[in-house]
Order: C-alpha cells, then structure tokens, then sequence
C-alpha cells in the first residue's frame, strides 16, 4: 500500500491546522458540531454510508488525541510474542464510552485477533451497538489500517464511521471506513 492510498484530502490538513469543525446539516438549517453528529443515533448502515461524508474533527467531549490515548493504552496489553507486532484499538460509542482491544496472537496464526475485532466484540458483548469512530495504533512509520476481516466487520457493525490511525509519536491520517473499504459487502447484496 502506498502513502497515497491513505492520505486524507488535500484540503483535509488546512482545516485542521486551522481549527475548522465541520458537520453536516441539520434538519431547519441548523449545523451540529461533529461530536453531536457522531453521536446522532444515526444508523450509519444504511445507504447513506454509500455516498462521500466529510471528515470530522472532535470539538466536544473525547478529543482523537484522547482516543489515541487509550489505544496506545491498549497496545501496552497486546499479546504479540511470536510477531512482535503489537498494536491497541479503541472504539467510542456514540455515547462517548471508549471500549479497547490489542491484538493477541495464536502460535498456528489463524486464530490469532486483531485489536479492532478485540475491541469491537468486547463493545457488542456489552450491548453497545452505535459507534462513531475507532483509533488504532501500531509502532510504525506508515498508517497501519485494519486488516480486511476487521474493514468487514467494522463495516458490517459500525457503518462508515471515521477511523484514526496513529503510530506511537502522532496521528498519521484519519480516514472514513469507506475509504478503507470502498465496496463493501453487506446484507443489502443478500436482499
């Protein structure tokens, strides 16, 4: 994968370095702030996931800083001792509740588990159902996405939520799930 594959839009990095908060319309013209936004109860499996959503940066409650955090948190508890590859995942619920995971290894590596899938199946264990965004961590140099399998399941369970990715140093892109996963498969093609 190239860097040009996950890199954010070009406009992307001039909003942010100046402070620039978007969110989509409300309803009666009024604009939410991307936190009332993410945390909108909207179900982001529908086909709306389909069409371009515009980044989001947080402007209230849990900072993407802070979700970096914990995932870095997380990564501490990987259990990597036949890869070395240790890498921590927090999800947030729309709520603003963070769930973790890390990735933890089996020595036949297929039943090994990423930290997205760790995290997502602890969040849906408790009952959490709506997320709004997920930051993974790995010791990197490039933005290390999720694997496929967890591209699938996020889809499958989160919609296009916004993910971050970070090394141990900095963030080194935000992206929407469907960057990452441009034509996903889900129960809409089983219909």
């Amino acid at each position: 994968m190239s860097d040009s594959d996950v890199t954010p839009p070009s406009d992307w990095t001039e909003r942010r370095e100046q402070g620039e908060r978007r969110a989509p319309h409300r309803p009666g013209g009024r604009r939410g702030t991307a936190a009332e936004e993410r945390r909108s109860g909207v179900d982001r499996r529908d086909e709306h996931a389909w069409s371009p959503l515009e980044l989001t940066l947080a402007d209230e409650g849990i900072t993407e800083e802070g979700l970096v955090a914990a995932a870095t948190d997380a990564r501490t508890r990987a259990q990597a001792r036949y890869s070395g590859f240790k890498v921590g995942a927090a999800l947030e619920t729309e709520e603003g509740a963070v769930i973790t995971g890390c990735n933890i290894e089996n020595a036949t590596y297929g039943l090994t588990l990423c930290a997205e899938r760790v995290a997502l199946v602890k969040a849906l264990s408790e009952g959490r159902t709506r997320f709004s965004r997920i930051a993974v961590v790995a010791d990197t140099d490039a933005p290390t996405p999720p694997c496929g399998p967890c591209r699938q399941l996020l889809w499958e369970y989160c919609g296009d939520i916004e993910v971050i990715l970070a090394n141990l140093q900095r963030i080194t892109a935000t992206l929407r799930l469907s960057a990452l996963l441009p034509m996903p498969f889900d129960g809409r093609l089983l219909e």
